[in-house]
């Protein structure tokens, strides 16, 4: 197994770097370096060095996924995946080639930066892979879910309407439940209205519970599922990291398992249309 994933991560590598669309991702790097962190004037200070690469790794990883599931959706690759025993290495292959890719113009733009760049400690440098490689494996997974060889039916509207709810909640938690609050006030008012007494009453509690408590527990909710992205963030500007805030890169790649298995029930089981 181990070997015929090194094998078709080496091909879809090769056929990325050997590409347009590789020069085009290339010359971004580079251009993003020269935007960014410009010789002649010198690298920021380490937590915006960390946080910019960050991004651009996350970002990259992101393309890159999206490029190279395209590619191996194709109707010249189907031999490929009917030769596999399972369909998941073919996804695995995809993500690792991606996911590599991403890490090595990440890695070229993180030593062009230390040109003139800030002085760098090794507890830093050893703080620095696991928040960046954490973000390139949620980032590629999330662009799995994006691509057309993994998603099937409505299944990518499903997942990033999910997160593009809880993105709303969390940033409009206030007038969200203000407004569910008085949602379920007239409908207590109305049901009242109709003498359904038991519905009514329900509905009322609800409204209270919205405008009471409901309120903080949806928000604790919501902050322990964006906990790790902030955490992270608050540790790099920090300049260090707590035991507990030490946990986010997993919780991240923990999140990643998670859509990994539902990229892989999704992959094993549609039926594949492969483009010509």
């Amino acid at each position: 197994m181990s070997q015929r994933l090194l094998i078709l991560s080496g091909y879809f590598l090769r056929n990325i770097f050997f590409s347009l669309a590789g020069s085009i991702y290339v010359i971004l790097a580079l251009a993003y370096w020269a935007i960014f962190f410009p010789p002649g004037q010198g690298t920021p200070d380490v937590d915006n060095y960390i946080l910019i690469i960050g991004g651009f790794g996350a970002a990259m990883t992101f393309l890159a996924t999206l490029t190279i599931a395209s590619r191996a959706y194709r109707a010249e690759n189907y031999p490929l995946i009917v030769r596999l025993p399972s369909r998941i290495e073919y996804i695995t292959a995809v993500f690792t080639s991606a996911v590599l890719f991403a890490l090595v113009l990440q890695g070229l733009i993180a030593v062009l930066a230390l040109i003139r760049g800030p002085e760098v400690t090794i507890g830093q440098m050893l703080e620095i892979p696991p928040i960046w490689i954490s973000l390139n494996i949620i980032a590629a997974m999330l662009a799995l879910h994006a691509s057309d060889l993994v998603s099937s039916g409505w299944s990518r509207v499903v997942i990033f309407g999910f997160l593009a709810v809880l993105l709303i909640l969390q940033n409009s938690l206030d007038r969200v439940t203000g407004a569910l609050a008085e949602l379920a006030s007239s409908l207590s008012s109305a049901m009242y209205a109709q003498q359904w007494e038991g519905l009514a009453n329900a509905f009322g509690q609800l409204s209270a519970w919205f405008y009471g408590s409901g309120r903080g527990i949806l928000g604790s909710v919501l902050g322990v599922l964006f906990w790790p992205v902030r955490s992270i963030v608050d540790a790099i500007f920090a300049g260090y990291f707590t035991p507990t805030q030490a946990l986010a890169p997993a919780v991240l790649v923990l999140y990643a398992t998670i859509l990994f298995l539902i990229a892989s029930d999704l992959f094993a089981s549609k039926d594949l249309e492969m483009t010509e």
